[in-house]
């Protein structure tokens, strides 16, 4: 397993193009944006190509999720607006060619049921795996923790495994994100168990603070190891707060972790 930074959480001092390098000479992997829109795409795909450093996954545009609203996908009053994120990221991510893209559910909206935002989802998630297979780009789902973000559609690995079987598409897998797993106290190997075979990218950051590894109180060996064991050997991505001393010198689980993934 490699690991990417991402960096929207990490190098925030700096501005996006330089995180990249940043981020290259921290030693990681790769990287991963959550929305890297406010960057022409060229200008993203040159920094990469300066680094060396593949981009690992961005997210789908997602309305007004980021700033306290319900997003766009799980949404049937937006199904325009989500029309539109969707064509934008299709059109960034031919130029910069991450290998993975995240739908990002939302939060329940005022007005509509949970069967009517889970069947807008499903429909969406559809529409997307299909809309990035003829790029070769994995589409994404990943479950939110409800502490965090209240009123999130899907929190858990049994919301992630009913949705893939629902939409029963190749080209999508889970997003499965170590942090978010465990701030809800859920069994987080149980769930990379459930999800053998279907995660398509995983993320990281310690509990409850969110913060680097060796920050807070979660035990990552066994979960790296849960995740080994179900076969996955894909991307481990670091969307952690490093803290007030700064992304650097956060970083002291990095080198170990590389050694041991």
């Amino acid at each position: 397993m490699k690991i990417a930074a991402n960096l929207s959480m990490l190098f925030t001092e700096l501005p996006l193009r330089e995180r990249v390098l940043a981020a290259m000479r921290a030693g990681f992997d790769g990287v991963e944006i959550q929305f890297p829109y406010e960057l022409p795409a060229i200008a993203l795909k040159e920094t990469l190509e300066l680094s060396g450093l593949p981009l690992v996954l961005i997210n789908v545009p997602a309305g007004d999720l980021m700033s306290g609203g319900p997003g766009l996908a799980s949404v049937p009053a937006r199904q325009a607006e989500f029309d539109a994120a969707l064509q934008e990221a299709l059109t960034y991510a031919a130029m910069v060619r991450p290998a993975c893209i995240n739908v990002l559910p939302g939060r329940l909206a005022e007005g509509v049921s949970r069967e009517q935002a889970l069947d807008c989802l499903v429909a969406n998630l559809r529409k997307s795996a299909e809309a990035f297979a003829t790029l070769g780009i994995r589409v994404l789902l990943e479950a939110i923790n409800p502490i965090d973000m209240p009123g999130f559609v899907i929190n858990t690995p049994e919301h992630l495994d009913e949705l893939l079987r629902v939409v029963d598409h190749p080209n999508l897998a889970a997003q499965y994100d170590l942090y978010h797993m465990a701030r809800q106290e859920l069994d987080v190997a149980a769930g990379t168990r459930l999800l053998a075979g279907r995660i398509g990218h995983v993320q990281f950051a310690d509990v409850p603070g969110r913060g680097a590894p060796g920050s807070g109180e979660l035990d990552f060996a066994p979960l790296l190891e849960a995740l080994r064991e179900s076969g996955y050997d894909g991307w481990l991505g670091a969307e952690y707060k490093p803290g007030e001393a700064g992304t650097q010198a956060s970083l002291g689980w990095l080198a170990q972790w590389q050694q041991h993934s």
